[in-house]
């Protein structure tokens, strides 16, 4: 890889590290929020889930204006409109006497911006390289920008929140600025010719063709990221209640905390996106393995009581999700032809935003039942998802080129 694919590949990166501090950095702060606002549990929740149900809906149109007019053209749009949805967020927060209804407007125009920018990295990544191994590399240095994003946004977001509780809004334009800046001036992609450019009748018509050829696999790979994105901000939502609620941790140090789990996350992340490679077998049996580790440490939790206990148990499950996403991207990437890979890797960006969206608000909506219940209940749909990968996705045979539906 060349210097110039080297800091094209950097610049691509940076964006969803940018797009999760814009998200997961409130986590620390949602408690905070709650009381300064006097809000309960579920609608502060709101705040996380309003900005991915945005992000759900527009995602395939972007994948679709990706295809059609290029990658780059999307993206810039999509970080700057983030930005302003962060800006008008914070300055509710700073200068209206009742700002939730318009943090929650500011975040409905964050999670459309987001939607041009951090889910059309991925196939622009496939765009970029021809051989399999770089691509899977690739996607793995930028799920490890994301996942460190992951680590890092709890930090942040308790940090600036020191200064004032709304602060982290603030960061959010800043953050997508300078992101905006360096993929202007660094990435350079080729531009499509008229005769590449799709008509929304064909788009929905291929959207259509690639669900019947792909079909079981295709579907089995949705749900997978839906659950391992429900399961991460679902434990993260617990997580931040308990830590504030049950053993009163606040500021930096909860912060500290928070990023325990992400942290091996991010490490498991970065080591698999290297070692993954082109081969499906491998991919499968590597989300086979991360499963089996979340549904073993859900139970633990479950069954547990103690601070350490807790942070050991989701140190593990947070090993076994950064090792599943990984090798999603490459099943994803990979398994689709290029001509369809913006749409296809566009609507499982949206489907792991379904995941992000339902995760705290369940969560909210059943802390009173208790541990047991929330983690027990997260257990039975990790081994619904253990019943998937073994039964619809088949890796293909030694000498095809394109994933088998069972």
């Amino acid at each position: 890889m060349d210097q110039k694919n080297k800091f094209a590949l950097l610049s691509l990166a940076l964006i969803p590290l940018v797009m999760t501090l814009g998200n997961s950095m409130l986590i620390p702060i949602l408690p905070t929020i709650e009381k300064e606002l006097d809000l309960s549990e579920l609608q502060v929740s709101m705040i996380i889930t309003l900005f991915s149900a945005v992000a759900i809906v527009f995602i395939p149109i972007a994948g679709f204006l990706s295809d059609r007019y290029g990658r780059k053209i999307v993206i810039i749009p999509g970080l700057l409109i983030a930005g302003i949805g962060g800006a008008v967020a914070g300055w509710a927060s700073w200068q209206v006497d009742d700002p939730f209804k318009w943090i929650l407007i500011g975040r409905v125009i964050q999670g459309f911006g987001s939607a041009g920018a951090a889910p059309v990295v991925l196939p622009l990544i496939g765009d970029m390289y021809n051989d399999d191994k770089q691509i899977s590399q690739g996607l793995g240095i930028v799920e490890s920008f994301n996942t460190f994003g992951k680590v890092l946004s709890p930090i942040l977001g308790s940090i600036l929140a020191i200064v004032i509780w709304y602060m982290p809004f603030f960061a959010i334009p800043v953050l997508c600025l300078s992101s905006a800046f360096l993929v202007f001036f660094l990435v350079k992609t080729p531009k499509k010719s008229n005769q590449e450019k799709q008509t929304i009748k064909e788009f929905v018509s291929g959207v259509k063709e690639i669900a019947v050829r792909e079909g079981k696999w295709l579907v089995a790979t949705f749900f997978l990221g839906i659950f391992s994105m429900f399961i991460l901000f679902g434990i993260l939502f617990f997580l931040s209640e308990q830590l504030e609620q049950k053993y009163g941790m606040e500021g930096v140090i909860k912060g500290l905390v928070l990023a325990i789990p992400l942290l091996s996350l991010s490490i498991a992340s970065y080591i698999t996106g290297k070692k993954v490679g082109d081969n499906k077998k491998l991919m499968k049996g590597i989300i086979a393995a991360g499963l089996i580790l979340v549904t073993v440490n859900l139970g633990w939790i479950g069954f547990s009581d103690g601070i350490y206990s807790l942070l050991s148990a989701l140190f593990i499950a947070g090993i076994g999700i950064g090792i599943i996403l990984p090798a999603l991207d490459a099943m994803i990437t990979e398994g689709i032809d290029k001509e369809e890979r913006g749409t296809v890797t566009c609507v499982y960006s949206s489907m792991r935003y379904v995941g992000v969206a339902l995760g705290p608000p369940v969560v909210a909506a059943t802390l009173n039942t208790g541990r047991e219940f929330i983690f027990f209940g997260m257990m039975g749909l990790s081994l619904i998802a253990v019943i998937v990968v073994f039964t619809l996705i088949r890796p293909e045979k030694e000498n095809e080129n394109k994933l088998e539906p069972a």
